[in-house]
């Protein structure tokens, strides 16, 4: 167990305090002021402390109001055309081949009073790398695109992973490397370990070895000051808050060093759908008592929707990985689950990277390198809540939200991952990610549209809003928890960049939960200043009475 820091002293520091004024009286001057006047800024800057850096800019820096390659830069990675309609654009996306670009982009950033926003994938769920509702003020993207190399060493079963590659690319790489190894982390091959990683991240072997975040050994941050520190040289509070307490409020991550676990060379998956008509309620109530205690080793989880403008019934999907043999598997589930009927037709046996690519719904003889694609296949505007449930929701519960489901005029699900197993065995305090034992499953709730308009989407935000609210008295209390990697504005947000403790805790203990005071003790200490900071960042303490 990591011990906490010692009591940080409270209350206002002068020197602190005047810097930070200035740096918002400057950062609200600008945004007033002529963009061009701030990209130029911010290139001269970059020239002075890169040396070289003009000669690459046009492969590297990509303005607003000039770059024709802008446009498709921005939209490159975006996962959601809702984060596009935000007038509040990155003045400049800066797309860094080398380190010492991100050190010298945070060092002028700084200089010239803008935010920085990093993408590393594309996929947080509110955008916050695209827009920035703090005053309105200029901000650079930093897009870590091409920060991506990775780096297997099977002598010591690690690796090193750059921030800007993708999960598909970290899995692709160790199937290459190894057909007995693997990596406990989401589902999704195109999100960025850079964001994923620093909010936790759960997939298919959550219940064997955790999150991703419990594999990580060591990382290279960039802090505000554009030093490059190591696990050591940042200290045990830092390391421990950038595992899954939004590393983005502490720097820049520039790589993780990670655990590799280990997998048999054959697993076994299943996808079996029952509707209504088929008594998929009786078999989701029945699976909740069931899900958290099965063997390690199998994975269930429920995808529960209805089937888009004018669906009748609802259609439950029980997606699974086993990490053994078929008819391993058949034995646990007529002991554990015999209601499902699963037969030996359902289940398929493959190896562990082809599993990957199976539960990212391809087919099991696709080309791996598909994993290798950044970019999802088809794009719609959506919105995403997300819930942990501590004791059984009744079927009548159930029947109420499918209702709502079916109300709904397009594509809306309910995706509920099992927790248990080796989840049980860790301490919420032992990394930021507090969601542990006494956790039956998470629930993420998920909308998606096909129209890009702001009253169609201001409909269905309406619609899942009403659902989350008819969900409260069947999830957990005290906090009433969420998963920060399904990150939901709605919760309350830093809309000036400088909420105080206690506002900001309207959604700092939903995600964290009782680590979200020491988050703040460490934020307060390593980024005074708060230089890095959004509408979810850990806040600093200066602003308690």
């Amino acid at each position: 167990m990591v011990h906490h820091s010692k009591h940080l002293k409270l209350g206002k520091k002068h020197k602190e305090m005047d810097y930070l004024a200035g740096f918002l009286i400057l950062s609200l001057t600008i945004s007033c002021a002529a963009s061009t006047l701030v990209e130029n800024s911010f290139m001269k800057c970059m020239s002075n402390r890169v040396s070289d850096y003009s000669k690459s800019t046009e492969k590297t820096v990509f303005i607003k109001s000039s770059s024709l390659l802008y446009p498709k830069m921005l939209a490159s990675l975006e996962q959601n055309p809702r984060w596009l309609n935000s007038s509040s654009k990155p003045l400049l996306i800066v797309a860094p081949s080398h380190e010492s670009e991100i050190q010298a982009a945070i060092l002028c950033s700084k200089e010239i009073g803008v935010h920085i926003r990093v993408r590393s994938g594309g996929h947080d769920y509110e955008g916050l790398s695209y827009k920035s509702y703090l005053c309105k003020t200029p901000f650079i993207m930093i897009d870590l695109i091409n920060i991506r190399s990775i780096d297997i060493n099977l002598s010591d079963e690690t690796a090193w992973v750059q921030a800007g590659a993708t999960l598909g690319e970290l899995y692709y790489k160790i199937s290459k490397a190894s057909k007995v190894h693997g990596f406990p982390a989401g589902v999704c091959p195109s999100v960025g370990v850079g964001g994923h990683f620093s909010g936790g991240g759960f997939g298919a072997m959550v219940r064997k070895h955790g999150i991703a975040a419990d594999q990580i050994v060591d990382a290279y941050l960039i802090d505000v000051n554009g030093k490059i520190l190591d696990k050591k040289s940042m200290g045990e509070d830092v390391f421990w808050a950038i595992r899954g307490g939004s590393a983005t409020s502490f720097g820049v991550i520039l790589a993780w060093k990670v655990r590799l676990v280990r997998v048999p060379h054959i697993v076994t998956v299943f996808n079996v759908q029952r509707t209504l008509e088929q008594g998929v309620t009786k078999l989701i109530h029945r699976w909740q008592y069931i899900a958290d205690k099965l063997h390690e080793d199998l994975f269930i989880r429920i995808v529960a929707q209805n089937t888009g403008a004018n669906s009748k019934t609802i259609q439950g999907q029980f997606n699974s990985l086993f990490l053994g043999q078929k008819d391993n598997l058949i034995s646990i589930m007529n002991e554990s689950f015999p209601e499902l009927g699963l037969q030996a037709k359902d289940c398929i046996e493959m190896s562990w990277i082809q599993s990957v690519l199976y539960l990212a719904g391809y087919n099991k003889d696709d080309p791996i390198e598909l994993l290798l694609n950044r970019t999802t296949s088809y794009k719609s505007p959506f919105k995403a809540k997300s819930d942990f449930v501590q004791e059984p929701i009744p079927e009548t519960g159930l029947e109420g939200v499918w209702k709502m489901l079916l109300n709904e005029d397009t594509l809306a699900m309910l995706i509920m991952d099992p927790f248990g197993g080796k989840m049980n065995e860790i301490s919420e305090t032992e990394i930021p990610f507090p969601h542990r034992k006494g956790n039956l499953y998470n629930i993420q709730y998920f909308v998606k549209w096909d129209e890009n308009k702001i009253e169609e989407s201001n409909k269905h935000i309406k619609w899942i809003r009403m659902v989350y609210q008819y969900m409260t008295p069947y999830v957990s209390k005290s906090p009433r928890a969420s998963y920060y990697n399904y990150r939901d504005l709605d919760l309350g947000s830093n809309k000036n960049g400088n909420t105080s403790y206690s506002e900001a805790s309207v959604w700092g203990i939903n995600y964290f939960k009782r680590n979200f005071r020491r988050l703040a003790h460490i934020k307060t200490k390593f980024d005074p200043q708060n230089f890095f900071r959004n509408e979810q960042s850990i806040p600093i303490l200066n602003f308690l009475p």
